[in-house]
């Protein structure tokens, strides 16, 4: 986590509920003409640059009143901890509410307003970029007008557990890469766009998988770079779709979803590694040339993949 980088002046009610994330590090917002953090004490967790189009941020807060501020970007805040009464100031009203797990907001970027929460809770916050948007479906691409509908004290359950799935994912250390979190990012993206658009997109029901050509060469390029840190947009674009259609054929295809195949294949590269007598290459080897930029994390995916630790493996391979 970067160094605070400048401090806010915050109204508050007992401690304060602001902190600087530093220029570029987190959501911010406008404030007087100034670009600043949204809220909170220093984000517990946060997806930084880790995702294309969105960012999310994970805050525990005391209660607070979080300044007026306006959003740049589209942006989505769920209650995941905790209950609060909160007053919400916007457009010239006062509106009153009271929060629980589960509770959410989607706002439209341009929404300004000013929050007054009366007790601690656990939060997530998230902005998400028109560019998101624009991708998600081939009847989206190339758009820069979509706008969401401003919804208070929202209750829907496939929104929550998009948005607790992508968090977990930042708490396990996301040892898919950002495949899995982008694909998490474009399936909210395409939900919301159904259900919170002003303008309502509905994605065609995919059937079938990928043709043969295009699936060969998606299956080639993850092949090619099992190291890397694949985007999601550069399997799309490969496959010459949009990131949500590619992702539903991928699946009727293989059987799998991208990041689950990217995963197994990541996987088995180990496997071939650890068990080459030849060569003798370390766990840490192993696991940075199948694309994992953490051992422990990479111990761990092995573990759940084949029942064993990559030493013993590599022991039991050797032996």
């Amino acid at each position: 986590m970067p160094q605070i980088a400048r401090s806010i002046a915050s109204h508050t009610h007992g401690a304060g509920c602001l902190a600087a994330l530093g220029s570029g590090c987190g959501i911010e917002v406008v404030r007087k003409g100034r670009l600043e953090p949204f809220a909170a004490a220093t984000a517990r967790r946060w997806s930084g640059d880790t995702w294309s189009g969105i960012v999310l941020e994970e805050h525990a807060t005391p209660a607070c009143t979080i300044p007026q501020h306006e959003h740049r970007e589209h942006f989505l805040h769920v209650l995941m901890q905790g209950h609060a009464d909160y007053e919400v100031k916007t457009r010239g009203t006062t509106r009153r509410f009271r929060g629980g797990p589960g509770t959410m907001f989607v706002l439209p970027r341009g929404t300004v307003d000013e929050l007054r929460w009366d007790a601690p809770t656990r939060r997530v916050a998230v902005a998400m970029q028109p560019e998101l948007f624009a991708r998600a479906l081939d009847s989206t691409a190339d758009r820069d007008d979509i706008e969401l509908v401003e919804h208070w004290n929202l209750d829907d359950p496939h929104i929550a557990t998009v948005v607790r799935a992508m968090a977990l994912d930042l708490e396990a250390g996301s040892p898919a890469g950002r495949l899995y979190g982008e694909s998490l990012a474009n399936a909210l993206a395409v939900y919301l766009l159904n259900r919170y658009a002003v303008r309502r997109e509905t994605p065609t029901r995919v059937r079938g998988g990928l043709a043969p050509a295009p699936l060969r060469r998606v299956l080639d390029t993850i092949e090619s770079r099992l190291a890397d840190d694949l985007p999601l947009a550069d399997l799309a674009a490969v496959a010459g779709m949009s990131e949500h259609y590619f992702v539903e054929r991928f699946r009727a295809s293989m059987g799998d979803p991208p990041h689950r195949y990217l995963m197994l294949r990541r996987i088995e590269r180990a496997r071939q590694l650890l068990g080459d007598r030849r060569r003798r290459c370390s766990v840490i080897e192993a696991a940075t040339e199948s694309g994992f930029t953490n051992a422990s994390h990479f111990a761990r995916v092995f573990r759940r993949f084949t029942g064993v630790s990559p030493s013993r493996f590599q022991a039991d391979a050797h032996a």
